[in-house]
């Protein structure tokens, strides 16, 4: 039994110098890695490992993922911004791109959000864009509009609503959530909850915390809410759309290389004269560039003008997108690069 000691103490020495040099090259390369990327460098190592030794899969993951986060913390001059409270949506996106070791501060706003990052307060953040049931998040456009902040990044959420509460599905009188949880879960509720009150709040951790003080009060959040105010799940996935996603921007200085999958993306204000909208879209037509998105904005200054966001596949320093952009100067009033990042490919 003694020598079984010594040798576990050695293995995990040797675990805890495995880790300092991750840290060492990390800081070495003065970059870190989002630990979402992970998954694609380790995937199949970690398949092969769990099933020699017969350790669950996913919990070696988890563990991997770990020692990501916290390679890169180590390497943080700052914190990282997000639209809180914790367990809300934007935590849970914050925790798949930087990992739960990562120094992750709760804002009230996304306007605050993004002030964080320009005063330098923190040296990244991270906002919703758009949901596939509820479209584009006005606030984070409004904000891109007038704040010079750079996207290095994007996480896809499945959304997964939960109806949570401490009082039996037939005693509840009143169900909490933001507007846009409500509106996502509209068709459950009105089937199974028809006699409930809908009532809106600024965040569905929000929510959460308040079916926990109040009897005959539910709220839709997420799981993860629910465990932290002692939540029984009523229901879950309640959300209409199986396939609900939110994306997320990340906001930061950081500019990724091309990595051959990637995203730029555009704020264009485009001369106001007839077929001028067309005229821009046949400059992506003309260099081969497939748009992922675009969206109008309705100019602050003056009716019946707007704004549009567009996003492209490619990266910004790739020969047909920088093409592209010298064409769109005869073609714009105003034409500013959000960033290029890398596509996010997972959907979990």
């Amino acid at each position: 039994m003694a020598g079984d000691s010594e040798r576990l103490m050695e293995i995990d020495r040797a675990i805890l110098d495995l880790v300092a040099q991750r840290v060492h090259l990390l800081r070495g390369a003065n970059t870190n890695a989002p630990v979402e990327e992970l998954g694609a460098r380790i995937g199949p190592s970690v398949s092969e490992v769990a099933t020699a030794a017969r350790i669950d899969a996913e919990r070696l993951t988890m563990l991997m993922r770990h020692v990501a986060s916290l390679s890169n913390a180590e390497l943080e001059t700052g914190r990282i911004a997000y639209l809180g409270p914790q367990h809300s949506y934007s935590h849970l996106a914050a925790i798949k791109y930087f990992g739960d070791a990562a120094l992750l501060t709760p804002e009230s706003t996304i306007a605050a959000v993004f002030d964080a990052v320009v005063r330098g307060q923190a040296t990244m953040g991270i906002v919703p864009v758009e949901n596939s049931t509820d479209g584009r998040v006005v606030d984070t456009l409004g904000m891109f509009v007038q704040t010079p902040v750079n996207i290095c990044g994007e996480v896809l959420l499945p959304i997964h609503h939960y109806l949570l509460s401490r009082t039996p599905r037939d005693q509840i009188v009143e169900i909490y959530s933001k507007p846009q949880a409500l509106s996502q879960c509209r068709g459950w509720l009105a089937q199974h909850m028809p006699n409930a009150q809908l009532k809106e709040l600024s965040s569905t951790a929000a929510a959460a915390k308040l079916a926990a003080e109040n009897p005959g009060v539910a709220a839709i959040a997420s799981e993860a809410a629910g465990r932290e105010y002692g939540l029984n799940v009523i229901a879950a996935s309640i959300e209409d759309n199986p396939n609900n996603v939110t994306r997320f921007a990340v906001l930061g200085e950081r500019e990724p290389e091309s990595s051959g999958d990637d995203k730029t993306a555009l704020v264009l204000q485009i001369i106001h004269r007839p077929g001028a909208l067309a005229d821009v879209m046949n400059v992506f037509k003309k260099h081969n560039l497939n748009l992922t998105w675009i969206e109008s904005y309705p100019m602050p200054a003056g009716p019946n003008e707007y704004l549009f966001f567009v996003e492209l596949e490619g990266h910004k320093h790739d020969a047909p997108v920088m093409k592209a952009i010298e064409d769109l100067e005869a073609l714009t009033i105003r034409r500013d690069i959000l960033g290029s990042y890398p596509k996010d490919r997972s959907r979990s």
